[in-house]
């Protein structure tokens, strides 16, 4: 049996009517997609630059993950983690031994695998309950995760949150230095900041940041919720920068479209786990496990990250004479396929500009287009959206 037909104006309006409005929805109804493509309800192709906020690493109906699916959905929809997982072990062991790291715990989400760092952290360091985070940081929306959110306008309509939490500029020692004390628990910080606006952390502060934890006793939690996985042009960012934290949490591409997470711990962190501590009723389902198990082989196989690495070099030489020329970037950050375009002016009407254009974008904080496109997309995508990019700009969209 399909869905039933059903118009693009009839969407919107039961989504109205039946959905609570926790979305800022964009007038947008995709229906297909291919590779890094959609397709609308309409029939309109479009570039998709955001891959379903860095999900969709390998696009759409790549032929590998669809055959997976299918195999195992066939199978097994759902079993519990009180029963053993081919798929889940497997996935498990790639991870780990790509890695370094030396266990793994499964999740639903970038949020639960958050909560469980944070846990984690509070077993191994008895006692205590302070954790550094940083100003424009996203964890997730949950009571813990938020409360180590760096953005003011998500906490405070649920505030009082979980306390302890000690905000900290990015990329500043001394106040890093100043924070981390005979108090803390963790410190918690994405290597890159997604939503607020791809801010990466430099290699002297994430080194800084290690020493930090090591000298306090304090366990050091990265995020690579949005930044792993190859989206810099490695599996693991921290691999890139030359440390080893004590946690690190994974999820977005992770499931290869289906919702999973991830926490890899030392082992330290892994020897103080025991059964009951911790746990999930969906997490490491084995549909999710196999796709991400398909995912991670097909990266490997290809040599995903080098791709990303090369493509992104040629992307960043793009963006920066465009700098010179387009009328309103104030900055371009970012490495391999994660970018941030500051604008000097709101960003959500460009977004909405290369939408008509047929370019998928997304925002982060009021200025910045962010672009996270699947590992797929063509250079003829990206040539596209820069020469788009700069129209848009001229046409001095309001």
């Amino acid at each position: 049996m399909s869905l039933p037909e059903i118009s693009p104006q009839e969407v919107e309006a039961k989504d109205s009517a039946y959905i609570l409005g926790t979305y800022a929805r964009t007038s947008f109804h995709p229906r297909r997609g291919k590779g890094a493509q959609l397709i609308d309800a309409g029939g309109k192709v479009y570039w998709d630059l955001l891959a379903g906020i860095a999900v969709n690493a390998l696009g759409y109906a790549h032929p590998r993950l669809v055959r997976a699916m299918k195999e195992e959905a066939s199978k097994l929809y759902h079993v519990s983690n009180l029963y053993y997982q081919p798929a889940q072990v497997l996935l498990a062991e790639k991870l780990i031994t790509a890695s370094g790291m030396a266990k793994v715990f499964f999740c639903n989400s970038g949020t639960e695998a958050i909560e469980a760092s944070l846990k984690f952290a509070r077993l191994a360091t008895p006692g205590r309950h302070g954790v550094v985070s940083f100003t424009g940081s996203f964890h997730g929306r949950t009571f813990g995760a938020l409360s180590m959110t760096g953005n003011e306008g998500y906490r405070a309509p649920f505030e009082p949150l979980v306390p302890g939490t000690f905000f900290i500029p990015p990329n500043d020692i001394a106040a890093l230095d100043a924070a981390v004390n005979e108090t803390t628990s963790a410190i918690v910080m994405e290597p890159i900041q997604g939503e607020g606006g791809i801010v990466p952390f430099s290699d002297d502060f994430l080194k800084a940041a290690r020493a930090a934890a090591d000298r306090a006793g304090a366990a050091l939690i990265l995020d690579e919720i949005q930044s792993g996985l190859g989206r810099t042009g490695s599996l693991f960012v921290f691999k890139q920068k030359g440390i080893v934290p004590d946690m690190v949490t994974l999820a977005k591409p992770l499931g290869g479209g289906l919702p999973l997470g991830a926490v890899l711990v030392t082992e330290r962190i892994a020897a103080l786990l025991k059964p009951g501590l911790h746990g999930t009723t969906f997490g490491g389902n084995p549909v999710a496990c196999r796709l991400g198990l398909e995912l991670l082989s097909e990266l490997e196989e290809k040599d995903y990250p080098a791709k990303v690495a090369a493509l992104g070099a040629w992307f960043e030489r793009r963006l920066k004479r465009l700098k010179k020329v387009a009328p309103g970037i104030v900055d371009i950050r970012g490495t391999g396929l994660i970018w941030g375009i500051e604008l000097d002016r709101e960003a959500a009407p460009i977004a909405k500009a290369l939408l008509a254009k047929g370019f998928v974008v997304g925002t982060a904080r009021k200025n910045v287009l962010r672009l996270l496109p699947p590992y797929v997309v063509p250079k003829k995508a990206l040539t596209a959206f820069v020469d788009a990019l700069e129209v848009t700009l001229k046409e001095e969209v309001k």
